[in-house]
């Protein structure tokens, strides 16, 4: 009886049925990303980082795309790298009193006052600076996490139908790319098989050739089949319903870059979300009048069941406890460094970062035969 009980309410194998839609993860990630833009606290920035580690760990696959939370991770140790070196080459603003080691200082022009290139560096300054950084790279590891999750393509399918065209132009670059990449590297294969030189100018000119050659004629195809379906029909419609779905759609959007920016501004927080839901009935409303121009279908369009609304209102709730958390509190989320002292981990907001686990064992685990090898 144990057993049956536990068995239906554990997480069901993924299927073409109950695949999660791809929109679910992004809203995830981005719940976690706005949440980390609200700290600077490195236990905080570390804690949504492990999480969003464990997520990827346990649900994505072996497909292509999920390799790419690798690259992020290793893109943001280097913008953590890059930000430390910045502060110790070109100095900063904070104040302090722990020494660490002094460069020779370039004497500039006065046209240049406010910038010097190196000096003193303080202990102060570099933790500032770590701070910064390990909040850049946490959004970085996000976005990650998300385009390991979520399929392109299906993502790409779901989009509003007035969104048609460019949803097939991303389509078309994004495969342009690998396609590309594993063109150059299976002539260059060729090539080390045949006993000639893969590197130098000469042969990254003799390689180029054949791939461009096969870029243009998968382009030519995909544009012949595009035609083939009736690709670009659109359904004609009255010029008022035109005009009200360019007002809606424009007053959507601008709405959504002001509340974003508020979300991620430490004063915005009251404007912010108010705004960013009415730019997002204005836009599903534009988008929806907008889709009347199109005369497409879908085959088997991915739908949004219950465990897609979990996973996405996780990363919802998030980010909403910790833009109240900033306001009750800051020095929680905000460490300072003058005087330095050692950074504390909030209670309730770590707990909070912890609702984000829960696509781990809600979302549908991937088929065995698609999870990655350790």
């Amino acid at each position: 009886m144990r057993r049956s009980r536990a068995s239906r309410f554990a997480a069901p194998e993924a299927g073409r049925s109950n695949a999660l839609h791809a929109g679910a993860w992004w809203l995830w990630a981005l719940g976690l990303a706005t949440a980390a833009s609200r700290t600077t606290n490195p236990l905080l920035l570390g804690l949504i980082v492990g999480v969003a580690g464990y997520v990827v760990a346990a649900r994505r696959t072996d497909a292509p795309w999920s390799r790419s939370y690798g690259a992020f991770v290793k893109l943001a140790l280097f913008v953590v790298a890059l930000r430390l070196v910045f502060s110790v080459v070109l100095g900063s603003a904070i104040p302090g009193t722990h020494v660490l080691f002094s460069l020779p200082e370039v004497p500039l022009p006065e046209w240049a006052q406010g910038v010097r290139l190196g000096g003193t560096v303080m202990a102060e300054q570099l933790v500032f600076a770590a701070y910064e950084g390990a909040k850049l790279a946490t959004l970085l590891i996000c976005v990650g996490a998300a385009n390991a999750l979520a399929n392109p393509a299906r993502l790409l399918k779901s989009l509003p139908a007035a969104l048609y065209e460019a949803g097939v132009a991303v389509v078309v670059a994004m495969t342009f790319a690998p396609n590309l990449v594993a063109d150059v590297s299976r002539l260059r294969s060729a090539r080390r098989l045949r006993g000639r030189p893969t590197g130098g100018v000469r042969a990254v000119l003799q390689i180029g050739l054949p791939v461009l050659e096969g870029a243009l004629e998968r382009s030519v195809a995909m544009a012949a089949a595009m035609d083939a379906r009736g690709y670009g029909r659109t359904a004609r419609v009255s010029r008022g319903v035109r005009l009200t779905t360019h007002v809606l759609t424009l007053g959507g959007l601008l709405g959504l870059c002001a509340g974003t920016y508020g979300l991620l501004a430490a004063e915005g927080a009251g404007f912010g979300l108010p705004l960013l839901l009415v730019g997002l009935v204005l836009a599903m409303a534009g988008l929806r009048l907008g889709g009347r121009r199109s005369l497409r279908t879908r085959y088997r369009p991915d739908r949004w069941g219950p465990r897609a609304w979990l996973v996405a209102g996780s990363g919802a709730a998030v980010a909403a406890l910790m833009i109240l958390a900033g306001g009750a509190d800051p020095e929680g989320l905000h460490p300072g460094v003058v005087p330095l002292v050692a950074p504390g981990l909030p209670l309730w907001p770590a707990a909070a970062v912890l609702i984000g686990l829960l696509p781990a064992f809600v979302a549908p685990v991937p088929p065995a035969a698609q999870r990655p090898t350790r």
